[in-house]
């Protein structure tokens, strides 16, 4: 059993020969050199989700989005609300492209539902 275990090891992705050519007349032997590729996953961009200030949607409808859509305690999301109040924009929080732009959408639905102009972007980080 040993020796279909030691026998069953991968074989190499591509192998490059070079033949001994020291002009001795050998037979020929050369030396192998073994290249592995490596595969490696590329990280996704992330994107940053941003809440734009205006002056009519009311603190506490930003408090609730914050707290609603992007699972911010009461705390962090009244910091990041008076943040958005005093710079006009404030980072809700860092996906991937796919979840970024879900929450944007979904932020821009209720607020538009609730007859308010909170705009909410995302930007490539």
């Amino acid at each position: 059993m040993r020796g279909q275990l030691w026998n069953a090891r991968p074989k190499p992705l591509s192998t490059t020969a070079q033949s001994n050519s020291d002009g001795d007349g050998g037979d020929g032997a050369g030396t192998g050199i073994v290249t592995r590729t490596r595969t490696r996953t590329k990280r996704p961009s992330l994107y940053r989700v941003l809440i734009l200030n205006d002056d009519y949607t009311p603190m506490e409808f930003v408090v609730l989005v914050l707290e609603r859509f992007f699972n911010k305690a009461r705390e962090d999301a009244t910091r990041i609300m008076l943040h958005v109040h005093h710079h006009g924009v404030g980072e809700c929080g860092i996906y991937t492209y796919e979840i970024a732009e879900t929450k944007v959408t979904q932020v821009m639905d209720f607020a538009r539902k609730h007859q308010h102009p909170l705009q909410c972007v995302m930007e490539k980080k």
